[in-house]
């Protein structure tokens, strides 16, 4: 297991209980200079999830983030039992900082039940070896990073390009992407419901990084690593359909139906090696550029 991820599991997952269904969350000691909103989205699964019984699994949630996170301070995660039903589990939690609302989530749970079933099909994609690594460009960067430390991010993430990389500043590319991604080490089995609820929250932290990369491609050289424009996620949902490990290779394939306003929606659908679709993702985000 990486050193980051090892701190992403060992210390930015595993929240501070501080009252019954409150709990304290903090950044990584290496991080963006606003929170970065997957962070945000998995502390809050893991508080959610840590009020539901062993027999449900989440099968959903939909968050919307409204300010900016402070990496310097800690974050308190307050969760409502909205409903605890035969079948279906719902909570909603609310993310507060400085006294302050940053981020809302409504995440939904099932008792596992057989039904009809179908999927839409993993296109023809080559697999991850020798693909680039996000966190290792062929061309360093120039110009400080927006960080704490001035320095690149070390991400807990191994992710690999297969189309267009952030550094690629290729013309007319189509707003789609695809990218191979996984944790970056070995997390415990989730044949638990707490290693299950780990994976879910590992895959809900990595589904919001690259997605809206999909929908700056065609707009901007660089794409979404071109200091020319400024992202924020906006709101973001994920569908969990079947089960995965969040540390073996998962096929991320991205699509931006739309952009306008100062938005960009982007769609998202994970695959296991095997073709298995096991969650999709929507977002919406802010694409302003910098003046």
């Amino acid at each position: 297991m990486s050193k980051a991820l090892d701190e992403l599991v060992g210390d930015v997952l595993d929240l501070e209980p501080i009252e019954r269904d409150i709990f304290r969350g903090r950044s990584p000691r290496e991080s963006l200079l606003r929170v970065f909103g997957g962070q945000v989205a998995g502390q809050a699964m893991v508080a959610a999830g840590r009020t539901v019984d062993d027999d449900r699994d989440v099968h959903s949630l939909h968050g919307y983030f409204l300010r900016p996170g402070d990496p310097f301070a800690p974050i308190v995660y307050e969760v409502d039992r909205a409903r605890d039903g035969r079948s279906f589990t719902t909570r909603r939690v609310t993310a507060v900082q400085h006294g302050e609302t940053i981020f809302t989530m409504s995440a939904s749970f099932q008792r596992p039940e057989s039904g009809v079933e179908h999927q839409a099909p993993m296109p023809e994609t080559p697999g991850p070896d020798g693909l680039p690594r996000r966190d290792m460009p062929p061309v360093p960067a120039d110009r400080p990073a927006f960080t704490t430390t001035g320095k690149a991010l070390t991400w807990p993430l191994d992710v690999r390009y297969v189309d267009h990389a952030p550094w690629d500043d290729t013309a007319e590319r189509p707003p789609r992407n695809r990218v191979w991604i996984r944790a970056d080490g070995e997390l415990p089995d989730p044949s638990t419901p707490s290693g299950r609820l780990l994976h879910v929250c590992v895959l809900t932290y990595a589904s919001d990084l690259t997605l809206l990369e999909a929908a700056v491609f065609p707009h901007v050289r660089g794409g979404a690593g071109s200091r020319d424009v400024s992202l924020a996620s906006l709101d973001h949902a994920v569908w969990f359909h079947r089960p995965f490990r969040a540390d073996d290779w998962l096929l991320y394939v991205q699509e931006s139906p739309n952009a306008g306003g100062g938005r960009g929606l982007a769609t998202g659908r994970l695959y296991s090696a095997d073709g298995t679709l096991v969650a999709s993702v929507v977002q919406e985000g802010l694409i302003r550029r910098r003046q």
